[in-house]
């Protein structure tokens, strides 16, 4: 969410915005509501100041002046009920459009409609060549047994997935070594929720817009997660923060849920979009200020390619076009590692940078040396998700007898087993 006051003043830049990134805006529509709204506002408190001024005399009246007076007082007040519940109804409409306003991107972002304008930034890892036949991940799964989609289809229906033996532990693996590789980091580890409150989505930018997208659980009024981002941006709202305490590293292990519904026969082969996975995100609440959540972005970003390095995948990073990265982002790199299936390289990270967007929404504050209270910043990066993140492992680390290498990084968490063998 954007300052009202930054949006009367900056109309065209806000406009530009919402143009490049595929968002309909009826930014005259916020202002003039927002106008009717500073109004009644106004009105209100000049009602309440009369009642004040006459309720301060009152005592020292006749009863005759009584009589007068609370005959006025009465239709002042029946004029400021009123006029409150004309409030109730235009500040709904305010909060709908101004939740509405999409974060000016960096000047560093390309302006693109989708994400054919993503430019790419850096390559790591040479594409190694094999010299036989290779197979895809889910050739491997079944040839090893560590895979069973059939089964999970009958159970789950489509998008779903079952690991299994070797290819579940290689899975926890993967999981533990990022949660070991980030608390190594000095980030905090945290276990969260992934049933969530409304205003905890709303707050972190997926509603409105990702209604699609979500999972929704009527009876209870709440929703899956389809990020421990969500539960972790919002773990400080309504909080003033030391500035002392500043930046706070967070890192959360969750399962996600994601309905895929704009995705409908798109990656349907596969480990690539499955409707639940597991995640460890890294989280960053930074001081408010450009240059400090610039440094704390490369960190998250390096964070990921140590550990990329660190699994030996070859990967590149995107810049992020303005019509592919989302209402709230500021500023946004992808990070794809190679595919051999695909031929091509694939999502597997994405980083972002908020600015105070989140933080106005879930009102996070801190005090400046000068006394100020100042909007945070928040940054967020996957650090791994699986199973997609298991495309490039399984795929790269294949033998030609069709077995799978275990990466030496992670052999610690598989009792050191070497690899995962055909099972005579």
């Amino acid at each position: 969410m954007l300052d009202i006051k930054y949006i009367r003043e900056n109309q065209d830049q806000v406009k530009k915005a919402a143009k490049n990134k595929n968002i309909e805006l009826d930014l005259d529509k916020l202002l003039k509501t927002d106008d009717q709204r500073r109004k009644l506002i106004q009105e209100i408190e000049e009602l309440r100041m009369e009642k004040n001024k006459y309720s301060k005399n009152f005592p020292q009246l006749e009863d005759k002046e009584k009589e007068k007076i609370m005959k006025k007082m009465k239709k002042v007040g029946e004029k400021q009920n009123k006029l409150d519940k004309e409030l109730k109804e235009i500040k709904k409409d305010y909060n709908n459009l101004i939740y509405e306003v999409p974060m000016v991107p960096s000047e560093k972002t390309p302006v693109g409609k989708d994400d054919n304008a993503n430019v790419e930034i850096k390559k790591w890892g040479e594409i190694t060549k094999f010299d036989f036949k290779l197979k895809d991940h889910i050739r491997l799964g079944r040839d090893l047994d560590i895979i069973d989609n059939e089964r999970a289809v009958k159970i789950g229906g489509s998008r779903s997935y079952i690991l299994k033996g070797d290819g579940a532990r290689l899975e926890s693996a993967l999981l533990k070594y990022a949660q070991d590789f980030i608390s190594g980091k000095n980030y905090t580890l945290l276990s969260v929720p992934v049933v969530v409150e409304e205003f905890a989505m709303r707050g972190t930018g997926f509603l409105p817009g990702a209604e699609e997208d979500l999972y929704y659980l009527p009876k209870d009024k709440k929703y899956l997660a389809g990020t421990s981002e969500v539960a972790l941006a919002s773990y400080h709202a309504n909080e003033l923060l030391e500035k002392e305490t500043l930046p706070k590293k967070y890192s959360a292990f969750s399962s996600c849920f994601r309905r895929e519904a704009g995705t409908y026969g798109k990656d349907t082969h596969g480990l690539y979009r499955v409707h639940q996975f597991f995640k460890v995100e890294q989280v960053i609440v930074c001081e408010g200020k450009a240059a400090v959540s610039e440094k704390m972005f490369y960190e998250l970003l390096a964070n990921v390619e140590e550990f990329l390095q660190s699994l030996e995948l070859p990967y590149r990073v995107l810049n992020i076009c303005t019509g592919d990265m989302g209402q709230g982002k500021y500023y946004m790199n992808d990070i794809e590692c190679w595919m051999p299936s695909r031929n091509s390289y694939g999502e597997t990270h994405s980083c972002s940078n908020l600015h105070d967007f989140q933080t106005r929404r879930l009102n996070i504050r801190y005090k400046t040396k000068e006394g100020k209270t100042k909007f945070c910043h928040t940054l967020n990066n996957t650090l791994v998700a699986t199973p997609r993140i298991l495309i490039p492992l399984l795929e790269l680390n294949q033998t030609k007898e069709g077995e799978i290498k275990i990466p030496a990084v992670l052999k610690p968490y598989m009792n050191n087993q070497k690899k995962i063998e055909l099972k005579k």
